[in-house]
């Protein structure tokens, strides 16, 4: 165990395991399938490759680029995509990586394995957008979605049915940082038929939880936040090691169409290369926050699961190498006034959607992420007016603590 109290990087699982060479993180992130040798330029960054097409010798010649067994077009195959999307599966330590247009893009695609009649259990403290999928489109095609308290495993294995599918964690979850215990999901998910375990890594990336080395099926991101962490691109992955999934989802991949652009793969991989020592900052800066705001006058509780605090703060320990930027808070009184307040004085902190970018975010649940769920529901997740969302970039600490401090001193002025 290491001094920030999670997981250590180089205790199991190991991920020099998996490594022929015994590459590290860094390395991985920066050069695996990415040697100058690749390319006839011998250039140090892949180029991009923006094809639609690709010229055949002959009729069903599979010589030239061909992505799977789907044939010789750009919508089945990218040489700038299949690069990222190696790059992003031997960071998972997964065997096989996809990458779509966007996160829920991912979602869709994932959800797209099942048919109708299946049942699905889903953590009730999720993304709105994937809730809202859930609820408003993936119903609509005859699945029966299942919305449950997920940190407790008893409520899993009590929602269980023979028709049981799939199991759907995120976690640290947004907004309130629960944690599910990915082992012991994904081993309920093993003793029933054919039902997989998917979890939405987003908020930590690979660098700090791995779940498929904790028995997960497939790992989703939405590239948008943490992977790319520049604010610029909008893209989705997802990654696998069980090939019969693999071979499902690059159907879907390409069946459904919903692909980034060379360009955006480009730019991930740029990111991909620095995501090391950016998801260090994030967590330095993040609980330096965390552990000010559990001291503040006008805070009256702060969610992190690097704090003792935490609920889950042993299991943090057990499946996380560490955590993100992401903290979350209560403002004292839960009053939407005085949050309105100190949103109004923030001056680094910027009042906007997304998160896990370079620069420092501050979001407004009940509103902005989570608004279109009822006040019933919002009030049993603990959504409430005083919740707010950090999502601490990579600036100074100090600058951001002293932003926070003079915001919320400002809201509680009469």
């Amino acid at each position: 165990m290491t001094t920030n109290g999670f997981h250590n990087h180089n205790s199991s699982p190991s991920f020099d395991d998996f490594l022929e060479n015994d590459f590290s993180f860094s390395t991985t992130a920066i050069h695996f399938n990415q040697e100058p040798e690749q390319w006839l330029s011998n250039a140090v960054v892949p180029p991009i490759c923006l094809a639609s097409t690709y010229k055949q010798e002959a009729i069903a010649d599979k010589r030239g680029f061909e992505y799977g067994k789907l044939g010789l077009y750009g919508r089945l195959g990218n040489p700038t995509r299949q690069c990222l999307e190696k790059v992003l599966a031997a960071l998972e330590q997964a065997k096989y990586g996809f990458a779509f247009a966007s996160g829920m893009a991912a979602v869709l695609s994932v959800v797209h394995i099942l048919k109708a009649g299946d049942h699905v259990i889903v953590m009730d403290d999720i993304y709105s957008g994937t809730i809202v999928y859930f609820k408003k489109v993936a119903s609509k095609f005859g699945l029966s979605i299942e919305f449950i308290d997920g940190t407790n495993l008893d409520n899993i294995q009590h929602a269980i049915k023979e028709n049981t599918k799939m199991i759907w964690l995120e976690t640290p979850s947004n907004p309130t940082l629960k944690l599910i215990d990915i082992k012991g999901v994904s081993k309920i998910a093993k003793n029933l038929p054919d039902c997989i375990t998917v979890v939405d890594n987003t908020f930590l990336s690979p660098y700090f939880q791995r779940p498929l080395t904790l028995g997960a099926d497939i790992v989703i991101h939405s590239c948008t936040k943490y992977l790319n962490g520049h604010s610029d691109v909008i893209m989705g992955a997802a990654c696998t090691n069980n090939e019969k999934l693999a071979e499902t989802l690059r159907f879907l991949q390409g069946s459904i169409g919903a692909i980034p652009s060379p360009f955006d793969c480009y730019l991930v991989l740029r990111s991909l290369k620095t995501l090391e020592v950016r998801m260090k900052k994030h967590m330095e800066n993040g609980l330096k926050i965390a552990k000010f705001l559990e001291t503040h006058p006008y805070v009256e509780k702060v969610l992190h699961p690097g704090l003792p605090s935490h609920p889950q703060h042993e299991l943090a320990k057990k499946q996380c190498y560490g955590h993100s930027g992401m903290v979350s808070f209560y403002i004292k009184g839960h009053n939407l006034k005085t949050s309105k307040k100190f949103f109004k004085h923030l001056n680094i902190f910027a009042l906007a959607f997304s998160l896990g970018g370079f620069e420092s975010l501050a979001e407004f649940p009940s509103v902005m992420t989570h608004g279109s769920l009822s006040e019933e529901v919002r009030e049993r997740l603990g959504i409430t007016d005083g919740l707010i969302r950090l999502s601490c970039g990579l600036e100074d600490p100090s600058d951001l603590i002293s932003d926070l401090d003079q915001a919320l001193r400002e809201a509680f002025k009469l």
